[in-house]
């Protein structure tokens, strides 16, 4: 079976690596960065490509002779790749989490015959996966609430964070209105919001905060009530509020000395090596 990953990244990356183990998948794993592909050359059933996703006649190029495509590009990239994933026909998991509708994608994937499965990380992913199995499992489900955060057991001032995925994916939780649902009616409220504090036994108290981690739920479950929090070290948010209402997630360029530069791409840039897993370094899911 041939597999294409897009995207060789911190999540794109280790789920080729374990595609490849054994031997029972042929792996290509197409990225821009030549520093990301160097790392998987002398893996075992891997080929690099050094491609532009974005590039929509190279992107279908790759993809023409592969079973099954897996998309691990950064969110804002995730839609119009899965759609040129889909045009081509191929069957497809996406881990991207855009922020567009993907049942707009519903009517072209089944005129293509093919399936897709989006929002397949851990969260959201497997945490509306076991949503939906606890519901199938019950007589009635009233309340469903998401909790989810990877924590580092170091924690280091100033964010006590760790990122195991792509820092802008990252700051998109902290900046993208939450979608959920509350008395059986779909309500937004602005991320980071509705904050409040959990004591778990073993770890201690920890803040929580809506993030935008329901997505398809809200539309195939009938449950009246459910959201997602995610975990993070007391202070984070106000931290992370201060950042956002300064500008510093903007995409909006500004200019300086001549030059356009979008605040979001200056700030993910500086807080990538603080938030960088490194190694050794351990985290603890919660």
């Amino acid at each position: 079976m041939k597999i294409a990953v897009l995207g060789a990244g911190l999540i794109g990356g280790p789920m080729a690596r374990d595609l490849a183990v054994g031997g029972e998948f042929d792996v290509t794993v197409a990225d821009l960065n030549p520093v990301a592909l160097q790392r998987l050359s002398e893996v075992d059933h891997i080929t690099p490509i050094q491609i532009d996703v974005s590039d929509k006649a190279a992107l279908t190029r790759i993809v023409q002779p592969v079973d099954l495509v897996i998309n691990a590009v950064p969110g804002f990239m995730g839609f119009k790749t899965l759609t040129t994933i889909i045009e081509a026909g191929k069957n497809a998991v996406d881990i991207a989490f855009f922020p567009e509708d993907p049942f707009v994608l519903d009517d072209l994937a089944k005129s293509k015959g093919i399936t897709a499965v989006v929002d397949c990380g851990v969260a959201p992913g497997m945490s509306n996966m076991l949503v939906g199995l606890g519901h199938r499992r019950l007589d009635h489900t009233e309340t469903a609430i998401i909790y989810v955060g990877g924590l580092p057991e170091i924690r280091q001032w100033p964010y006590e964070y760790k990122a195991v995925f792509s820092p802008v994916d990252v700051i998109e939780e902290y900046v993208r209105p939450a979608v959920y649902v509350e008395n059986g009616v779909v309500v937004k409220r602005p991320a980071m919001s509705d904050p409040e504090l959990i004591d778990f036994p073993g770890i201690g108290t920890l803040e929580a905060f809506n993030t935008d981690g329901v997505r398809s739920l809200y539309k195939t479950l009938e449950i009246p009530n459910m959201k997602e929090k995610t975990l993070r070290y007391p202070g984070h948010i106000e931290k992370i509020a201060v950042l956002r209402e300064s500008g510093f997630f903007n995409t909006e360029p500004v200019e300086i000395n001549g030059v356009k530069i979008r605040p979001l791409d200056v700030t993910a840039k500086l807080l990538f090596p603080m938030w960088q897993l490194k190694p050794g370094e351990a985290i603890s899911p919660s």
